[in-house]
């Protein structure tokens, strides 16, 4: 066999590999996608998780359920059309409502969601920095008023200390 011959093979043993693996890669990564755009929504099936996150620990059965494999498959197939991953979203919100995005759309009333936190935040440290800044400019406390202690009085009492203090 010659070189040419043994390199043809070999072509054409690659190609009819790839040719063989291209839709198993290709459903891999749709399917990557799919877990990603899964992790924008939530589970229908009750759990409270994450579509693409779906287990259920300690029950019958652990592992995604099939309201969360239904999920997936169909973005899938949404996917396997060419959309985009906002159209997929988006269209899950028009079949469900905005209860099935995981977070917030960040318009609207639902922008108080995200702009909460963060003035809360901002309040609470505007409040801490009053706070100390008043304890830090507090004016010094007022000397004791009264009679003045005599020099003598303050000697007799340094004695009756020391007394005190040798028994």
């Amino acid at each position: 066999m010659t070189r040419m011959t043994k390199f043809r093979r070999s072509a054409a043993r690659f190609a009819l590999l790839a040719v063989t693996l291209a839709p198993v890669v290709l459903r891999a990564q749709s399917t990557d996608r799919a877990k990603q755009l899964g992790n924008k929504l939530m589970c229908n099936c009750g759990c409270s998780d994450l579509a693409g996150q779906c287990s259920h620990p300690g029950s019958g059965f652990s592992g995604p359920c099939d309201t969360a494999k239904a999920t997936l498959k169909k973005i899938d197939d949404k996917i396997a059309q060419g959309m985009s991953d906002d159209q997929i979203l988006q269209s899950f919100v028009q079949e469900q409502g905005e209860a099935i995005l995981a977070a917030p759309q960040a318009r609207g009333f639902s922008m108080v969601a995200w702009l909460l936190p963060g003035v809360v935040f901002g309040l609470g440290l505007g409040l801490v920095v009053i706070v100390i800044r008043n304890w830090r400019h507090r004016p010094a406390p007022l000397p004791a008023s009264g009679p003045p202690v005599s020099a003598e009085f303050l000697e007799q009492a340094r004695r009756q200390i020391d007394r005190d203090t040798e028994e």
